[in-house]
């Protein structure tokens, strides 16, 4: 399965987004805490440059807590500011302001110094489809000014939405890159939710998820299933799912998309607790646990 997903408006997104910066003071990447660097888009950093960045870790309610302080260190080294935050809560979004003022000081102080009237700081707030975007800016704004959806590609134009008379933010589409160089970055991904379902081998999706969790968090495999150990691989592994739930066909047999999207859509609503679908070192591995294979393999 090769996992692509630009639809063209997501093209036009990156030319608006590439058009609008003149006029930004800060930019505001927000990424999935369960997965920073697959969620983060390669081009950001080409069409972004040298613009003042707040790096944003959104539902990280749904990761694991120690990753997420690996990654936070990870940005850390790279000089780049980074709060863990949950938009739907609201957790660690009332620091934003006071972030976004102290990134945009130099701006501030120039403006201050040529004697110009002060305004509002513009912000652009960037990430990938179904990361939360809308429902961050409908926190900070404390009304629902953008529309939200738990599926990717819910905003489809850019809008300005203003914050009294310190902060103004433009909320942008979705954009995720033409082509994925590296198809794990895709898995992680549509395990995720990031990218429509219809598009997804769901077979193929969970047993990366599935041996991801074998080797990270094998415990709650054994728990959320009631197995008394895990098997030896991560087919048997989906078999079992597939008989805990009730996933048969005629003659017993497992219907195995059956119960991948199970154990996919289990994932992604926390039945299986806070888990991180990368962590830093999996990008210096050789051989990235839960590469694709197939059921035969």
């Amino acid at each position: 399965m090769t996992i692509q997903w630009f639809p063209g408006h997501m093209a036009k997104a990156r030319r608006q987004v590439t058009e609008k910066l003149k006029q930004i003071d800060v930019v505001i990447e927000l990424l999935d805490a369960r997965l920073p660097l697959s969620s983060r888009n390669p081009m950001i950093d080409e069409i972004v440059s040298e613009k003042p960045r707040l790096i944003l870790l959104n539902k990280a309610d749904l990761a694991d807590e120690k990753v997420t302080e690996q990654w936070i260190a990870y940005f850390r080294n790279l000089g780049i500011r980074t709060l863990p935050i949950d938009a739907l809560s609201g957790k660690g979004v009332s620091k934003l302001p006071e972030l976004c003022k102290e990134l945009a000081g130099d701006m501030l102080a120039k403006r201050a110094e040529r004697g110009m009237q002060a305004r509002a700081i513009r912000i652009m707030i960037l990430g990938i489809p179904n990361v939360g975007k809308s429902s961050l800016i409908n926190r900070l704004s404390k009304r629902s000014v953008a529309q939200t959806g738990d599926r990717p590609a819910v905003t489809k134009a850019q809008q300005w939405v203003k914050m009294g008379d310190t902060l103004e933010l433009l909320d942008t589409p979705g954009i995720l890159w033409p082509k994925f160089e590296d198809q794990m970055v895709g898995l992680r991904l549509a395990a995720s939710g990031a990218i429509k379902d219809e598009l997804l081998d769901f077979t193929e999706v969970a047993l990366y998820a599935i041996s991801y969790m074998m080797h990270y968090y094998p415990e709650r495999l054994l728990e959320r299933f009631k197995l008394k150990e895990l098997p030896a691989d991560r087919v048997t592994m989906l078999e079992e799912i597939g008989k805990k739930r009730g996933c048969l066909v005629s003659g017993g047999n497992i219907d195995y998309d059956k119960a991948a999207e199970l154990f996919l859509r289990e994932l992604r609503s926390a039945k299986l607790g806070q888990v991180s679908l990368e962590r830093p070192i999996d990008w210096e591995m050789d051989e990235p646990i839960g590469k694709p294979l197939s059921l035969a393999e």
